[in-house]
């Protein structure tokens, strides 16, 4: 069968390689193309643009890169119209994927959406376009399945697939050596994969180094960008940076701090007590502010109904407070404790490793069904 995949960031890449790798070992003449990154390409999906080109955090960038929206969402109603696939799945990026979603149930077009965009965070409206136009609905975060029933519409719960990349993941024993790093406790810097994130939070995330002499702060960094980006903030050899290697960094952390995204819940996930950071552009905040109705941004305080981690967003997220929140995270205090604990609850709720393969079952089988 034919694939259509869509992918608007980093992590939605790494699901749908998996996912469609999963597939593949159902249906050995599957073949797929879509909007995707190096992760989709590796997996063997044909790509005919590159989410770079779309990766958006706020309503002020989608207003900057609105051009190249629109000529995404031609190109893709081309090929949809030209070659319709036998199913189009969809990964969260709500603006893009719904209109899409429309179109190709207007085609006749088999539509799933795997990864459900945050409409329970904002714009709840939109579940009436998703009952509409989405055949099946699959759904990573405990919660969702509950949301999606209020609305009378049934979703298959498939776990969260970051169980999948984390089970897969062997640790490297010479991390540090090969990255040249002291026998200092580690505090890893997780700063997101799109450019607007990065500029927007890592030299405040480093701002507090010279506050915590006795560790070493270590830079998650992405291929997508040449080395030469991230050399403004090495401050003069101080800060390391590691290339996709964020598993190993995590699992040789003793602290981190992250920007808010899929990024807070691995890190829960290797028990790496964490301070979550957010900022984006101020209009785009200020709009986000009146339209989202959710108590937590991080997937982790979401999944565990109440704060475990602190979340610094817009105006709190400045040194002063990052520092007195990375003091109670050291070794030996009660907030560490408690945070760790708060981890053990949260993995009992998403449950163990498996949904790539769960959702290939169930979309091969909803398939054949259709048939």
């Amino acid at each position: 069968m034919k694939y259509y995949f869509i992918a608007g960031e980093r992590s939605g890449d790494l699901h749908c390689a998996n996912l469609y790798k999963a597939i593949k070992e159902l249906d050995v003449q599957a073949e797929a193309k879509g909007i995707g990154g190096g992760f989709m390409h590796d997996a063997g999906i044909s790509l005919v643009k590159n989410y770079e080109d779309l990766a958006l955090i706020g309503f002020w960038e989608i207003l900057e890169k609105l051009g190249s929206i629109r000529s995404a969402l031609k190109e893709v109603k081309r090929e949809l119209s030209s070659n319709p696939p036998d199913v189009l799945i969809l990964v969260d990026y709500a603006g893009f994927n719904l209109r899409v979603a429309r179109f190709a149930k207007e085609l006749g077009i088999k539509v799933y959406y795997y990864i459900s965009p945050k409409i329970w965070a904002w714009n709840e409206s939109r579940v009436k376009t998703i009952k509409a136009f989405v055949d099946k609905m699959f759904v990573i975060l405990p919660f969702e399945k509950e949301f999606y029933q209020k609305h009378d519409y049934q979703v298959d719960y498939i776990g969260n697939p970051i169980l999948d990349s984390i089970s897969q993941f062997v640790p490297n024993p010479n991390f540090r050596k090969e990255n040249s790093l002291e026998d200092k406790p580690i505090i890893a810097i997780l700063p997101g994969s799109r450019s607007k994130e990065i500029e927007s939070t890592l030299f405040r995330m480093l701002s507090i180094l010279p506050a915590f002499p006795d560790h070493q702060f270590v830079v998650a960094g992405v291929d997508n960008f040449p080395s030469s980006y991230y050399e403004n903030f090495r401050r003069n050899g101080l800060v390391h940076i590691v290339y996709e290697q964020t598993y190993d960094l995590l699992k040789n952390a003793e602290m981190a701090i992250v920007t808010s995204g899929t990024a807070t819940l691995e890190t829960a996930l290797f028990r790496v007590p964490q301070v979550v950071v957010y900022r984006v552009n101020i209009l785009s905040y200020w709009i986000a502010k009146m339209l989202v109705k959710i108590k937590f941004i991080s997937l982790v305080n979401l999944i565990a109904g109440k704060q475990v981690v602190t979340e610094l967003i817009q105006d709190e997220f400045n040194p002063a407070n990052i520092r007195t929140e990375m003091e109670k995270l050291k070794m030996g205090e009660a907030s560490r404790l408690e945070i760790l604990k708060g981890y053990e609850e949260i993995a009992d709720k998403i449950g163990k490793p498996g949904a790539s393969k769960r959702a290939a079952a169930l979309i091969f089988s909803y398939l054949k069904e259709a048939i």
